[in-house]
């Protein structure tokens, strides 16, 4: 979400006349994340955020819008994309595609209590409920396959622990896969940055733009590696706890899903750390950048490696009655 693509006010009044929205107020580039153009925008009848797509091509995009509304729809907090005179969620803005989409109440939470992470849990684990009943598929683009060849990018300018890490983590990667999980259409990026709250009221989540087919599993992986990990790399047993018990409330674990934790959050560990490292080392320009930290998830990682038997928070919930 940094400004990679400039708009000029009467752009923006341009294009907002295909919608029924009154007149531009004011709007505001967005500076977190790194992957689109976002901008604050505010009508005389609404705040809105508007995103100009710097790598999903139109042919892509309603899959997301969809999976948006749908949710929206479904009892997930998000936002609904708006449609403009036309019925049509998909635009097009500085010959890109565009959407605009509401803008949500609330603010991320940068230190998550256990209350925030219940929060969260109990959501995904609704989302995850829900998501059989949408019929579109999209494969995970940053999948087993993306992180072999992302990991060949970047082996050449590691230092030596670092590669010694990363070819130990492909390796085991290899070996234990998550295939046979129950699967369906994960967020794949529910960090911090991509929620938002009012005092512990969960008001919305946003940034569904890495959303694709995977195991459900590997979604929550993902969530609990950002929300529920100390600075040192380590998971706090409580954050997780508070987490993991909300989700099976919505969605419970199955047997299998227990033995494979530990590989989940390995393999979660391990796409973001890929993805950091791609960022950093190879930079895509923009008028706002925010490259984030590769060393966060190389820590989570060798913490994940070094105390592999994670699988009791998991088997604890399937011992509850």
């Amino acid at each position: 979400m940094s400004v990679y693509t400039t708009i000029e006010r009467d752009e923006l009044v341009d294009f907002l006349r295909r919608f029924e929205l009154g007149e531009l107020v004011d709007f505001a580039g967005i500076s977190a994340g790194i992957e689109n153009t976002n901008y604050f925008v505010t009508t005389t009848s609404g705040e809105y955020v508007l995103t100009i797509f710097e790598e999903l091509t139109a042919g892509e995009l309603p899959f997301f819008l969809d999976l948006m509304a749908f949710l929206a729809e479904h009892g997930v907090p998000s936002a609904h994309p708006l449609a403009d005179r036309q019925g049509r969620y998909l635009q097009t803005l500085k010959d890109k595609p565009a959407a605009l989409v509401q803008r949500l109440r609330g603010h991320n939470i940068e230190t998550p209590a256990p209350a925030h992470c219940a929060a969260i849990g109990g959501a995904l684990g609704t989302m995850h409920r829900q998501i059989g009943a949408f019929e579109s598929r999209r494969p995970n683009p940053r999948g087993p396959a993306w992180r072999r060849e992302t990991a060949k990018r970047v082996l050449p300018r590691l230092g030596e622990a670092e590669a010694a890490l990363l070819r130990a983590e492909l390796d085991f990667e290899a070996r234990f896969r998550l295939d046979d999980l129950p699967r369906g259409v994960i967020h794949a990026d529910l960090f911090r940055d991509n929620a938002l709250f009012e005092g512990e009221e969960l008001t919305g989540i946003i940034d569904f733009y890495y959303a694709c087919e995977d195991a459900l599993l590997y979604d929550l992986a993902v969530t609990v590696n950002d929300w529920c990990t100390r600075e040192d790399g380590e998971l706090d047993e409580t954050r997780v706890t508070a987490m993991l018990a909300a989700y099976a409330a919505e969605r419970p674990f199955t047997a299998l899903e227990a033995g494979a934790w530990p590989v989940a959050l390995r393999a979660a560990a391990l796409r973001f750390w890929l993805s950091r490292l791609q960022d950093k080392l190879f930079p895509r320009g923009g008028a706002i950048t925010h490259i984030k930290d590769p060393a966060y998830f190389q820590r989570i990682l060798a913490r994940h490696v070094a105390r592999h038997d994670h699988r009791d928070h998991v088997e604890r919930l399937l011992a509850t009655p």
